[in-house]
């Protein structure tokens, strides 16, 4: 057994997407505090060098200059008294690879190229990047060290490679999204590993949101005997030192993990806050409308920016109830946010007019029930235009799914909160929220949803029950059941056919709605590419 001794600071960081230098800059401070605390090596996330996933960036030439050249200046600068494992993309004989540099005496001493490439869910590394081949284990303190990326892990192959190449420790650089129990499914890959290898891995994830995606961290590292010594919080950046020694990892750094409710709450108030900041915007502004979504559209919003940076806009038209008002006052008041009420009858009344002798011998029907949310979108736009806060919309998953909102009304925004969010859920996590602190009152979350875009108005007088609605959604959506097998579940043919034929026909609208946070395996996002134009007759 190696008696060799190692401290290994692993930096769970924020990076930005294309911020090359602010990047560069936050590693290196990185690699001080870690030398300063006494460690002997930095491990960073995936392509930390430059942010994940850069997309269509990495077919940039220029892209691959600056980061080479801040590799370059890093391992010059910083490498100092601590060797530094960094994630870059990397540009080398007309290929393109996902490496791993380790930085040390001011050079680049080794680079590692990932060798399984994911195109699945939401990555598509395969359209940018070259498979490497090669093991990767450099000795640092007298301890073999293997190096892997992601989704070598995620397979046999890559780490067994690093083994037999010497390997004695694997340290794995991740970018890996966060989704509804991920971390169970990390901890499985990873002892499953170590089961085959024999070998202690340490496993940095990035943190942060980008865009539809956000990374949790939950930085974590497990002995051979498939024991987690190590795991670090949730959602939150940070840089912890372990040590190895005798084949060992030990660290004092067990986190405890959220239950399902946290943890998606956790998400969600990290995605708007990085979506919000990372683009500069100075605050955001959401329609309230007495409803459940959009209660938990703003506490989202407050808890992510603080209530200083939050707008809400009331905006009632003939239909709203009063209850409405009263309970649109009394959240309000419990978050301190700016709010306005901007009645939307006179506009309501000018289309009225303006449009009569068009709709001459037609009854009403949605067409007018879509210019009320046309009316509130455009107000909200107008503020945003005006203010420079960015529009967060309120629809949750289920009503992206089947087409309940208004495109250019409820639907026009820059940021969709809950889109990943099925109406169930959004429940549940009304009630966490208030089990922190009491502030969504009680009528929202009892009360049956309405749109209220006309008199006496349900969700259920179009809708199946939302248990059933979200069941189904789930089933087709996210697990890719056909209507035959949803309806052995014991649904009914009448509301599968019902449920389903609803989903497919509101793809247009779906493409055409703002980005929003992924938090299921499956999001409208990324990982969902149908067709809008389609023939597909599905099973029955």
């Amino acid at each position: 057994m190696n008696t060799a001794t190692l401290k290994i600071a692993v930096a769970q960081l924020n990076c930005t997407v294309g911020d090359v230098v602010g990047n560069a800059a936050k590693i290196s401070a990185a690699a001080a505090e870690a030398r300063n605390r006494g460690a002997h090596l930095l491990l960073t996330p995936e392509l930390a060098l430059c942010g994940y996933p850069p997309e269509d960036l990495l077919l940039r030439a220029d892209f691959y200059r600056s980061c080479a050249q801040q590799l370059a200046l890093l391992a010059e600068e910083a490498s100092h008294g601590i060797a530094l494992l960094v994630g870059h993309p990397l540009e080398e004989g007309g290929l393109r690879f996902n490496a791993a540099s380790l930085l040390q005496d001011g050079k680049v001493q080794a680079t590692y190229r990932k060798v399984r490439l994911p195109n699945y869910e939401v990555f598509d590394e395969l359209r940018y990047f070259a498979w490497g081949d090669e093991a990767c284990v450099v000795s640092i303190q007298g301890v073999q060290v293997g190096v892997n990326i992601c989704a070598d892990v995620w397979e046999q192959g890559a780490a067994e490679q690093a083994r037999a190449a010497g390997a004695e420790l694997l340290l794995v650089l991740n970018a890996s999204p966060y989704h509804m129990e991920k971390q169970a499914q990390r901890y499985a890959v990873m002892r499953d590993r170590v089961q085959h290898t024999g070998m202690a891995a340490v496993y940095c994830n990035l943190v942060g949101g980008q865009d539809e995606l956000v990374f949790d961290g939950a930085s974590f590292a497990v002995n051979a005997d498939g024991s987690v010594v190590y795991q670090a919080p949730l959602f939150e950046e940070r840089l912890d030192v372990l040590d190895y020694a005798h084949g060992r990892i030990r660290s004092e750094l067990m986190a405890p993990l959220p239950c399902l409710e946290a943890a998606v709450y956790g998400a969600l108030t990290l995605g708007v806050r990085d979506y919000i900041g990372k683009n500069r915007f100075p605050g955001a502004l959401l329609g309230l409308s007495g409803g459940v979504d959009s209660a938990l559209t703003l506490c989202i919003a407050v808890d992510a920016l603080g209530a200083d940076k939050v707008r809400a806009v009331m905006m009632p038209s003939p239909y709203t109830a009063q209850m409405s008002l009263d309970d649109s006052r009394a959240l309000i008041a419990n978050l301190g946010v700016r709010y306005d009420e901007l009645s939307i009858v006179p506009v309501m009344e000018t289309f009225e007019r303006m449009l009569k002798p068009l709709f001459e011998g037609r009854a009403a029907d949605t067409t007018e029930e879509n210019l009320q949310a046309r009316i509130r979108g455009m107000n909200l736009m107008a503020l945003s235009n005006k203010f420079g806060s960015i529009v967060l919309t309120t629809g949750n998953k289920s009503e992206m799914a089947v087409g309940y909102a208004t495109l250019y009304g409820d639907m026009a925004g820059g940021f969709a909160v809950i889109k990943d969010i099925l109406k169930t859920l959004v429940y549940r996590l009304c009630a966490w929220r208030n089990a922190q602190s009491a502030v969504i009152p009680e009528n929202i979350l009892t009360r049956a949803p309405s749109a209220e875009l006309k008199p006496d108005q349900k969700d259920q007088d179009s809708l199946p029950p939302y248990e059933v609605l979200d069941a189904i959604i789930e089933a087709y959506m996210e697990r890719n059941e056909s209507p035959r097998e949803i309806i052995a579940r014991g649904y009914t043919e009448h509301d599968v056919r019902r449920v389903v034929g609803m989903l497919r026909r509101n793809e247009y609208k779906r493409r055409q709605a703002p980005v929003g946070i992924r938090v299921t395996q499956r999001g409208f996002g990324k990982d969902w590419r149908y067709p809008i134009t389609s023939r597909f007759a599905d099973e029955y």
